[in-house]
């Protein structure tokens, strides 16, 4: 491939620095420009000599020179970069866009979903590279053994792309998934979600409709049979396409290890929870589509140790197990919390639950996620009136937050030092803890606090 001279513009999210990253060590010259970078993308682009040395945007960036920019979400219509770009007449990609354009003579693999399709595209990626079977991909979250989470190569048969539903650009207010053309699909749930996006149930529904529309001719579906809103759309979907659905794989748990049960024989696991095991048979099922067999799926499915922020173990002292989760919607909560109670029958669990995102601080919305957390000993709800302020939304009040939860024993706090120092001074004696939230839990290193938890 020639090389090019590529801009970045919002290089900072996570989707976007991997893709930056892995452009840059093809040998491409690659730049980029953001507002404020968190980590983990802005340690990893220093390390590679793309951090921006100032934040913030400047059309000086923007050269006759440049090959190509590719556009991030988070970058509003008014950009002075992206306007001086369209000036110039430079080509302007979406990544989904541009993906599609590297991958559009390859098998491409698209898992959506409202939930799972992180964890699953990270399965099919974590087996392939097992068996060493070279595949392109991206995902948008870190997993164990890889230095990049985007990859992009001539010689791969296979494309793997974790299929987005939310908006591709400022210029392209289409889902990303929409975009990619794909031969082989997963859908594994569909729960309205991104509510500033798509006003009602129906119109986040049918989102996910145009994407299976857009499966080439001869192409495969895998899909969650048992949730109703993907079954309805699976048996909408035109009878060109081939129609697989799944379930939860069985499985038993001993001891605190949970084991898939398969062929008269169990195969240990080093994740746990229903909605996991519901992820690996949805993986499974990708995997045979790409001509994988069952056989080799197993053996490598065994050292899968998770994406990062996927209840992510943080420590584990024998009598304390805590754990950071992602879970920023009603059902993920619900999932995640069911998951370590199932896996830890005999031990008490206390959430810490930070409402993050624009759709969690609406008022109706809010009302999702009635009895999410009743079956946890210890309710712990934060949100940040930083965090509030920043989405422009509106802080709700701490009875309306215990009401919408149907959670009158729930501890509510606006203080993140708060936070910590109620869960220091507890006794955590048989008792495990999981940290949910999608941003950052107001400023707490939640890997040190669990490392003092643990010492308790």
């Amino acid at each position: 491939m020639d090389t090019k001279r590529i801009h970045f513009i919002a290089i900072g999210g996570n989707a976007m620095h991997n893709l930056a990253i892995a452009l840059y060590k093809e040998g491409n010259v690659v730049t980029g420009s953001d507002g404020d970078i968190f980590e983990p993308a802005r340690s990893r682009l220093s390390k590679y000599g793309l951090l921006p040395k100032n934040p913030g945007w400047d059309a000086g960036r923007i050269t006759k020179d440049l090959d190509e920019i590719i556009l991030g979400m988070h970058a509003k219509a008014g950009n002075p970069e992206l306007a001086k770009a369209q000036e110039l007449g430079i080509k302007i990609y979406s990544y989904p866009e541009y993906l599609y354009e590297r991958t559009k003579n390859k098998i491409r693999v698209v898992i959506g979903g409202s939930h799972g399709k992180t964890t699953i595209t990270a399965m099919v990626i974590h087996v392939c590279a097992f068996h060493k079977i070279e595949c392109n991909y991206l995902i948008g979250a870190l997993l164990d053994g890889f230095e990049v989470m985007a990859k992009l190569s001539a010689g791969a048969k296979y494309a793997v792309f974790e299929g987005d539903e939310y908006l591709a650009s400022a210029l392209d207010r289409r889902p990303k998934f929409h975009l990619y053309k794909p031969n082989i699909t997963l859908i594994s749930g569909i729960v309205w979600d991104h509510i500033n996006v798509f006003p009602t149930p129906e119109n986040y529904k049918k989102q996910f409709e145009i994407f299976v529309d857009s499966i080439m001719s001869g192409g495969t579906l895998v899909y969650y049979k048992d949730d109703p809103e993907v079954s309805d759309v699976a048996l909408k979907a035109r009878e060109t396409i081939k129609k697989v659905a799944y379930g939860v794989h069985p499985y038993t748990i001993r001891n605190g290890i949970t084991y898939l049960v398969h062929d008269g024989r169990e195969t240990p696991l080093l994740i746990f929870g229903r909605h996991n095991l519901a992820n690996i048979e949805g993986a499974r099922n990708i995997c045979n589509a790409m001509g994988i067999s069952n056989g080799t799926f197993y053996q490598a499915i065994a050292s899968f140790r998770g994406a990062a922020k996927r209840l992510e173990k943080l420590a584990d002292n024998g009598k304390t197990r805590i754990f950071k989760d992602f879970a920023h919607a009603p059902d993920k909560l619900r999932a995640s919390i069911n998951a370590v109670k199932e896996q830890y029958l005999d031990s008490k669990l206390a959430a810490f639950f930070e409402l993050y995102t624009w759709s969690s601080f609406d008022k109706e919305f809010l009302k999702n996620y009635k009895d999410a957390l009743k079956d946890v000993d210890v309710q712990i709800i934060f949100c940040d009136p930083e965090t509030v302020k920043k989405k422009g939304a509106i802080l709700p009040l701490p009875q309306e937050i215990k009401d919408a939860f149907n959670a009158p024993n729930a501890l509510v706090f606006q203080n993140s030092t708060e936070v910590v120092n109620f869960l220091k001074n507890m006794d955590w004696n048989n008792t495990n803890l999981i940290m949910m939230s999608p941003g950052n839990y107001g400023g707490i290193d939640v890997e040190k606090l669990a490392a003092e938890l643990a010492k308790k």
